[in-house]
């Protein structure tokens, strides 16, 4: 794994912990948390999840793809023409499968570690720049739109009557699709509302009333 896949470790324990005053740690807690942010909600984060999206999507193109030639298919060549799409679909949508999976595992690490280093003490100036409003709104409103056009490709375009009720290939390739861009929207969606969650319940929440600093030699890192 790259140092920059990794994320910063856990604070110590309270009985461990050797910050040299309350400024050393506030340092530290806004230099975790800044980094933390980045990696949850940073729009390079979101061109990864769609771009992981638009692997399956078209992965699921071609899986469809070989739905129609089977059922248009009256030869040994058009079925296996179906068979070599069906194996490129799946060898596009399953390693982006695997990638998504393994984001919100991660994204999940980084939750738990936002809750830790924000729960060390308050910073109200330095932790205006771990609001990020304007990313929060971008994931928002992109995310919505992307889930809004993917459930009305699921249902109302088949409902629509506008496919033909013989095309079960093209609308299972509408229907597919739909599903994916509902799916990739709705992780958005559930990023951007547990940042505000958590800014709301971690920064602009109580503060913490238990020891937060004790003297030591030095800063932990």
């Amino acid at each position: 794994m790259s140092r920059r896949a990794q994320l910063p470790p856990p604070p110590p324990p309270v009985e461990i912990r050797s910050w040299p005053d309350r400024e050393a740690l506030l340092a530290d807690r806004a230099a975790v948390l800044g980094e933390l942010v980045k990696a949850h909600l940073s729009p390079g984060r979101l061109g990864m999840l769609w771009l992981w999206g638009a692997l399956c999507a078209f992965g699921w193109m071609l899986v469809s793809s070989a739905l129609i030639t089977f059922e248009e298919s009256y030869d040994v060549i058009s079925a296996g023409i179906g068979v070599i799409l069906a194996a490129m679909g799946a060898c596009c949508m399953v390693p982006a499968i695997i990638l998504v999976v393994i984001g919100l595992r991660r994204d999940r690490r980084i939750r738990r570690l936002l809750d830790a280093w924000g729960g060390l003490d308050r910073d109200p100036a330095r932790d205006a720049a771990l609001r990020m409003p304007g990313a929060s709104l971008a994931w928002l409103l992109m995310s919505f739109a992307l889930c809004a056009a993917g459930l009305y490709a699921c249902f109302a375009v088949p409902a629509s009557g506008v496919l033909d009720g013989n095309a079960y290939g093209l609308a299972a390739l509408v229907m597919g699709l739909g599903l994916i861009g509902w799916i990739v929207g709705l992780i958005g969606l559930v990023k951007a509302f547990a940042h505000r969650r958590w800014v709301l319940r971690v920064l602009a929440g109580a503060p913490a009333r238990e020891p937060l600093v004790s003297v030591g030699g030095g800063a932990h890192r």
